[in-house]
């Protein structure tokens, strides 16, 4: 069986004694809104954390909003938490069809576009998925069009052709994990399918947060 791609929404109070407890998987932590400390690290808005093992999220004094991306075996149990002073709901699971054979790598960052922005047609060597966190983004794929605003969440193969299109009137960032070919380590994984759009000037930046080796390791599209 294919392992699976999901990102949840964590909410979480500080009530002076909360704690949450992960296992181990291959995951990033996005901080939506507020602080947290993971492995003695305190994170905000803006900031996120890579790690296969387990983990525990103690929020900070104003309580956090997360987004917890997560690359598990098909059969992993469900990943939402449960406990007082918590919300956790699932966002989004995709089954991993398309993984790449061999050593993997896990890419976390975020993609941002000036009003009127787009991506070219394009594909990746590997699935992932993206969260909007701001602004509006209409990505069209096979064959289809849908338009997600702050909070969407979507999911893209890699080797099926892609172009986004950012909103009109603001600017536009989404943050994605993707897993990929480990020999993409510090490498881009973008592949543009048309020769004309080579050397058009691009509209999107990057900032990264994750590019790691991954223990799991895939023979036959299945961990």
């Amino acid at each position: 069986m294919h392992p699976i791609l999901r990102l949840y929404e964590d909410v979480l109070a500080n009530d002076g004694a909360l704690r949450v407890a992960l296992p181990a998987l291959p995951r990033m932590i996005f901080i939506v809104h507020g602080t947290v400390m993971i492995e003695g690290r305190t994170l905000s808005d803006g900031e996120a954390w890579q790690g296969e093992g387990t983990v525990t999220l103690t929020p900070g004094t104003t309580g956090v909003t997360c987004w917890r991306f997560e690359f598990a075996p098909a059969d992993a149990a469900d990943g939402r938490i449960a406990g007082r002073s918590l919300i956790s709901r699932e966002k989004l699971v995709a089954v991993a069809e398309t993984l790449p054979a061999g050593d993997l790598l896990l890419r976390g960052d975020s993609v941002a576009f000036p009003p009127a922005g787009c991506a070219f047609v394009h594909r990746h060597q590997g699935p992932g998925i993206r969260c909007l966190l701001e602004g509006g983004i209409r990505i069209d794929t096979h064959g289809g069009s849908t338009s997600y605003g702050p909070g969407g969440a979507w999911y893209e193969t890699g080797p099926d052709p892609v172009f986004a299109q950012g909103a009109r009137d603001r600017a536009t960032r989404f943050v994605r994990m993707m897993i990929l070919p480990r020999a993409l380590l510090g490498k881009s994984s973008i592949e543009y399918l048309n020769a004309d759009d080579e050397e058009k000037p691009k509209s999107q930046s990057y900032k990264g947060f994750a590019d790691a080796p991954i223990a799991f390791k895939v023979n036959g599209g299945n961990l």
